[in-house]
This record gives C-alpha cells, sequence and structure tokens, in this order.
C-alpha cells in the first residue's frame, strides 16, 4: 500500500522546503483562495445548493486533496463539471442522495486508486474528453439564462428543449437592470487581466456588481431572495441512510467518480507540464476520494481537482502542496469573517461569472479541430455532446466509455495493420 499512496507533501517535506518556497506557496495560496471564492458560490448556486456547501467543499476538500494528493499543485474544490451533475441528483433524489453518492463515489475512487487504475483514466480518448466538456459547458450556460436575463421563471425545466422553450416563452419579462449587471460582470472578468493578473476578474466582478446593485438599488434578485442567510460555519451531519436502497445511488456514484477521476488526472497532467514536474495518479485518486468520502459529512458537494485554479497556482509560483492548504485556509477566514455579506451578492452576477466560465469550459478550438479529423473520431466527439446536453451526463459517460474502448481497439488495430504493410 505505501508504494501506491505515497503524498508529495510528505515525500516533499522529507527531501525538504526552502523558507524562500514556502513564502511563495503562501502568496500563491492566498491568490488562489480568492480566485476560488466566487466560483465555490457560484458552482454551488448553479448546482441547486446553497452557497455556502462551496465553500465548505472548497476548503475541506482542497485540504485534504493538497495534503494527500500525489500532485505538488493541484488545487482541489467544486468544478464546474459538476454542476449538470449535482443539479440533476438533488432533483432526482434531494441533498441526501447527493450526499450518499458523494461518499459512495469516494469510496469507488480510492478502490481506483488501489488497483492502480489511475494510469488508465489518463488515456480517456480526447474526443470523449472534449465532448463532454463543451457539452457540459453549454448546458452551464443554458442554466444561467434566468438570471441573466432576469426571467420571471419560477422554476427552469431541466430538459434542454424544455428549458429554451421556456426562456423563449418569457422574454417578454426581461429584467434590464439585471441584464446590464450580467453584461458588466462579463466585461469585468474579460477585461480585467488586461490590466492586472494577481486580482481575478471575478473576485473585482463580484465586490463591483454587488456594490453598483446596492448603492444605486436595483430591482434584480440576490443570493439572500433565493437562499435567506448564509451560515458562517459548519458542523457535522449523517444522512438519511437506508441501506436496502444503496443500489439506486451506485450510477450517480459512477458518474461522479468517472468525471472526478478522468478532471482531476487531467488537470494533474497539465500542471505536470507547467512545472516540468510527475505526480502519482493512483496517490491522487484515493487522495480525491478521501475527499469526497469527508466533506459530504460537513454538508459539502463533490469536489476534484480544478484545472483554472491550479494552472493560477502555478503562475502565481505555488510549487508544493503548502499552496494549496493555504487556499483552502484563506476561504475559511473569508467564510469565517465575511461570509455573511456574501447574501448581498446579485444572481445576475454569479449568471455572468459562470457564463465566462461555460465560454472557457466549451474547448470550441478543439472541438472544431476534432470535426476535420477521422470520421470515428467526430461519432465520438458528437455523441458524447449530444448525448450530455439532451440526455443527460450518466448516459453519456456510460455511452463514453463503450466508445473509448472502441476507439482504443480500432487504433490498436490501425497500428497492428500498418506493421503488418511494412513487413509485406
Amino acid at each position: 500500500m505505501s508504494q501506491i499512496f505515497k503524498p508529495k507533501f510528505f515525500s516533499l517535506l522529507n527531501s525538504g522546503i526552502s523558507r524562500s518556497q514556502v513564502q511563495a506557496d503562501v502568496l500563491s495560496g492566498v491568490v488562489v483562495g480568492i480566485v476560488a471564492l466566487p466560483l465555490a458560490i457560484a458552482f454551488a448556486v448553479a448546482s441547486g445548493v446553497s452557497p455556502e456547501k462551496g465553500l465548505i467543499t472548497a476548503v475541506i476538500a482542497g485540504f485534504i486533496i493538497s495534503l494527500l494528493g500525489g500532485s505538488r499543485v493541484q488545487i482541489g474544490g467544486p468544478t464546474g463539471a459538476f454542476i449538470v451533475i449535482v443539479y440533476g441528483i438533488v432533483e432526482q433524489y434531494g441533498l441526501s442522495g447527493l450526499m450518499i453518492s458523494t461518499v459512495m463515489a469516494g469510496l469507488i475512487l480510492i478502490l481506483l486508486g488501489v488497483l492502480r487504475l489511475g494510469s488508465l483514466l489518463k488515456y480517456f480518448p480526447r474526443p470523449l474528453v472534449v465532448g463532454f466538456t463543451s457539452g457540459i459547458a453549454l448546458v452551464i450556460f443554458s442554466t444561467q439564462i434566468r438570471d441573466a436575463f432576469g426571467l420571471d421563471i419560477e422554476k427552469v425545466p431541466s430538459d434542454f428543449v424544455e428549458k429554451w422553450m421556456v426562456f423563449g416563452q418569457q422574454m417578454g419579462s426581461v429584467n434590464y437592470y439585471a441584464l446590464g449587471v450580467t453584461a458588466l460582470t462579463i466585461l469585468i472578468v474579460v477585461f480585467t487581466k488586461r490590466f492586472t493578473a494577481r486580482i481575478p476578474g471575478s473576485f473585482i466582478a463580484i465586490i463591483a456588481g454587488t456594490a453598483v446593485v446596492q448603492l444605486f438599488q436595483f430591482p434584480v434578485s440576490t443570493i439572500a431572495s433565493f437562499f435567506g442567510e448564509i451560515p458562517v460555519g459548519f458542523g457535522f451531519e449523517l444522512p438519511d441512510v437506508q441501506f436496502m436502497e444503496l443500489g439506486r445511488y451506485i450510477q450517480p456514484a459512477l458518474t461522479i467518480a468517472i468525471l472526478g477521476g478522468v478532471e482531476s488526472l487531467l488537470s494533474a497532467v497539465v500542471s505536470d507540464g507547467m512545472i516540468s514536474g510527475n505526480h502519482r495518479s493512483n496517490t491522487e485518486l484515493i487522495a480525491q476520494g478521501i475527499a469526497n468520502v469527508v466533506t459530504p459529512f460537513f454538508g459539502g458537494i463533490p469536489a476534484t481537482g480544478a484545472i483554472a485554479r491550479t494552472a493560477t497556482n502555478v503562475k502565481n509560483g505555488g510549487r508544493t502542496p503548502i499552496a494549496g492548504m493555504v487556499h483552502a485556509l484563506t476561504l475559511l477566514l473569508i467564510m469565517v469573517f465575511f461570509g455573511r455579506w456574501a447574501k448581498l451578492i446579485p444572481m445576475s452576477v454569479l449568471a455572468g461569472v459562470l457564463i465566462v466560465v461555460a465560454y472557457n469550459m466549451s474547448e470550441w478550438r478543439s472541438f472544431l479541430s476534432i470535426m476535420k479529423s477521422s470520421k470515428f473520431d467526430i461519432l465520438v466527439l458528437l455523441s458524447t455532446f449530444f448525448l450530455t446536453v439532451l440526455v443527460d451526463l450518466t448516459v453519456a459517460i456510460e455511452v463514453g466509455v463503450v466508445l473509448a474502448a472502441l476507439l482504443f481497439m480500432k487504433r490498436m488495430s490501425d497500428i497492428s495493420d500498418d506493421s503488418l504493410v511494412r513487413e509485406v
């Protein structure tokens, strides 16, 4: 087991970490914590749960993933990819069902790591991953239309086509104050990076958007109007478990585990390239699993490695897991001392932030590039994309795994045929 589970943090402690690197990691962790703040709140709200659940996840799961993970620089927490899954599970099974599914997913991830399957998950074909992420991006975008336009819709349908039909019918109820705040948010997020690389645009947008709405008393929905007061702490809680019904949670648990494993390892691979390092994939899976087992008992939601926040960590000088742990502690301090003010954030500001997140997730350039490749790659891409958008992500992942196996067999067959031709 010691050969499978070897957290990077303890290996680096044994080899020694310089004082200057610790200082750089602490500063990077603070910056990443500020970056994660608006995203944690936005992802939770978009997932159909209260804002503090996103913060709790970023704090507890983020700390565990950095402490026990197999990557030097991985930042863990709630991510956009899980919005679709969490929303669907909450709709069908309720919060208790989400808690049970997340814990089961964590146990599955631990098992995958113990069985040394981490290296296999890294090799999911690119068309499959792009199909998932592009589909998720479109679904996230569609979930933000009501808040972005301030539409008078009490309950948005979960079905993609029905959702857009309702949007079309309600376009006469556009709240132009909300639309203006959404547009301002998008502009701030997009153009802030031209002036400062240190302070994230999403953080500035939330501060500015909230201040404008409160100063001019614009008639727009806020977090308070949807969720009321936001708790500034968290405690231990147990789900209402009926052991005879655990079987019904296997499918959502597998969805969380597979997507979480793939996203975490992809993030680790990307960060390896940025720092010329090597992560330990099985250790990373086990750490992700432990985080997802523990976090729900404190009110959190599924967590995974976050590519954008991990890249931000690297760019700000983070090179050890200390940065990830400081990021979690920074969020905890913000939650305890300033969490009560989060209720004033307008829903249209969160919608603007998530629309930018959806655009960045869309991978439209990769999508178009794959559309010019082989017919089988196009089939895998479009199948996973349309299943994600029009059916649900669980079905898309199940079909996607089968397509990935078929694509692997086809490529092995092509290589075998090429070698035979050369021998002849």
